[in-house]
């Protein structure tokens, strides 16, 4: 299956990355890609223009996926319409930990009603 995904380029704190076409089973870090589709530097402020909307479109109406962070690129861009995926990993709740004396339940004293 293709996918279309970012490939991180550049030099150390200064990241630009590749829009690439690949295979799904290659890795992000392989370097192998079918075909360049623009690039992406996120420190400028025209950030779409570098990309070739029109082969993105016509990857996608042939079958090739996008990735997620891409997908939300594109959302934001306006290139394609639809809503953005949440990308953040999920958070588990903090579990915390049981004494062995606390696991057993405390016996309840029974209250003596009020006289009236």
């Amino acid at each position: 299956m293709l996918i279309i995904r970012l490939q991180r380029t550049g030099r150390k704190h200064e990241p630009t990355f590749r829009v690439v076409l690949t295979d799904s089973k290659n890795g992000p870090k392989s370097g192998k890609y079918l075909k360049n589709l623009g690039w992406y530097d996120s420190r400028t402020k025209n950030k779409a223009e570098q990309l070739d909307t029109e082969a993105i479109k016509h990857w996608i109406s042939n079958g090739a996926k996008l990735s997620d962070t891409l997908h939300n690129f594109l959302v934001s861009q306006k290139v394609i319409t639809g809503k953005k995926i949440n990308v953040l990993p999920k958070k588990s709740p903090i579990k915390k930990e049981v004494a062995p004396d606390a696991a057993k339940p405390a016996e309840a004293t029974p209250t003596p009603a009020p006289v009236a």
